[in-house]
C-alpha cells in the first residue's frame, strides 16, 4: 500500500476512520531530514500491511500540524482509535521507525 497524501478534506476518513493503526508523516517540500524520510516511510507502508501510512504536507494544512502540536519537522505520529500513542521528531532510520511501531503497538 502506497502512502496516503491527507488533507483537511479526507483527515477525518483517512486517518480518524482507520481500522488500523496511522502512522502520519508530517512534512514540507523545502525540508531536508522530511526528504530524506519520505523514501523510508514509502518501504514501511508497502511491508507493512498492519499499519496505514500517511502524509500532510504542514505548508498545505497549517490547521492539521496544529492539532499534531508540530513545532519541528519532520514530525512522526503513530494513532491508534483516534489517540496517538507514538511520535518522533526529526529523521530516523527505518529500523528506529519500525521499534517504535512495534513498541508502541506492544504497550
Amino acid at each position: 500500500m502506497a502512502t496516503i497524501k491527507v488533507t483537511s478534506a479526507n483527515f477525518e476518513s483517512e486517518v480518524l476512520g482507520a481500522d488500523k493503526p496511522v502512522l502520519v508523516d508530517l512534512w514540507a517540500s523545502w525540508c531536508g531530514p522530511c526528504k530524506m524520510l519520505g523514501p523510508v516511510l514509502e518501504q514501511i507502508s508497502e511491508e507493512r500491511g498492519d499499519i496505514k501510512v500517511c502524509k500532510i504536507n504542514v505548508d498545505e494544512e497549517p490547521e492539521l500540524a496544529g492539532e499534531f502540536k508540530v513545532s519541528s519537522i519532520p514530525h512522526v505520529a503513530l494513532l491508534k482509535g483516534n489517540r496517538i500513542i507514538a511520535q518522533s521528531v526529526g529523521f530516523k532510520p527505518k529500523a528506529a521507525i519500525l521499534q517504535m511501531v512495534d513498541d508502541a503497538l506492544k504497550a
